[in-house]
């Protein structure tokens, strides 16, 4: 019973007693005042790109992105930038301010307190998308590749007109979003639909899934995924970021023995290969592919793509797409 006591952490009190900014300086995420006590910037957690979908109100002490779907207290937000359980991120703020512990049992609480929806089905898709559009070249996809993922350049009515469109698909393969990617330089240069949570999907699982193998690669962004299945990798998924959430990795170790990880070869995708590996090998066995400094999948030619993912160990078993 002792030891049990020792783990009690009163939730309460670290809420009461521990302030959101300084961690927000902490963790030196650059945020930009939208109103008193509100700031906006590019979400830590995922790593977006959007430099308002990332909220903060120092007020209320809480933060939600609402790219990502992540949000909460200071306890949220600790257990999302350590990626750890809210009992660790507890003991952690607990021993850094001196929060009074208390007998109180803490509950298991997901990672985000926000309650999510369920993905549901689109009831629709776009029409009049072309997917010979001149972008997609210069990106080195070929009609071929952008046909079977479905994207295109879409000139009809609505948010993403203008823009070119990639199809987002369950686990199951049912069409859930759109994503909008800019091709004139414009901000968003991603523009996801409000309220559609990247945390509940991976882009590309469900041809991922459909083939016979046990290994799946998982890279950051829509086009390394594309690039990759382009030079004959069939299991492949993307994060559409450089976080792992919790949904995601159920989806992996579900259905895949072994991950092999291709992120960005940048600072913040180093750290979170090395993250996200170190987390998997508890359950199933993990690598991470040895990118050059600032080198991105789809910046690289096929040959080199087969070439570094051959000289990860036990590769063979990802095969070439017949």
């Amino acid at each position: 019973m002792e030891t049990a006591m020792q783990n009690w952490v009163d939730f309460a009190a670290i809420k009461r007693s521990v302030a959101l900014a300084p961690l927000l300086r902490h963790y030196q995420v650059k945020l930009h005042r939208s109103g008193r006590d509100q700031y906006r910037g590019c979400c830590p957690i995922h790593g977006g790109d959007s430099r308002d979908a990332f909220h903060a109100n120092l007020t209320k002490n809480v933060f939600q992105c609402f790219a990502c779907g992540a949000g909460g207290t200071v306890l949220d937000f600790v257990a999302a930038m350590d990626g750890c359980s809210l009992q660790e991120a507890a003991g952690k703020l607990a021993s850094q301010t001196g929060a009074l512990r208390q007998p109180t049992l803490a509950c298991a609480k997901p990672l985000v307190t926000k309650k999510m929806k369920p993905l549901s089905p689109l009831g629709f898709s776009l029409r009049g998308i072309d997917s010979a559009h001149p972008y997609l070249a210069a990106r080195s996809i070929d009609t071929a590749t952008a046909e079977e993922f479905g994207i295109g350049f879409y000139s009809g009515p609505g948010i993403f007109s203008r823009r070119l469109v990639i199809p987002i698909h369950s686990e199951h393969g049912e069409l859930v979003a759109y994503c909008g990617r800019a091709v004139d330089g414009s901000q968003p240069r991603y523009r996801f639909p409000a309220g559609f949570a990247k945390s509940q999907v991976l882009f590309n699982f469900h041809r991922a899934a459909a083939t016979a193998k046990s290994v799946v690669v998982v890279v950051e962004g829509f086009f390394d995924c594309m690039r990759l299945r382009q030079a004959g990798v069939g299991s492949v998924v993307a994060l559409m970021g450089s976080a792992l959430y919790p949904p995601q990795q159920r989806m992996l170790l579900q259905r895949f023995q072994r991950v092999i990880l291709m992120l960005d070869g940048d600072a913040a995708g180093r750290r979170a290969s090395a993250e996200i590996a170190a987390r998997l090998r508890v359950h199933c066995v993990a690598h991470a592919v040895d990118m050059r400094e600032s080198m991105q999948p789809d910046q690289m030619s096929s040959e080199q793509i087969r070439y570094l993912l051959s000289a990860c160990r036990s590769t063979d078993s990802i095969g070439q797409v017949q």
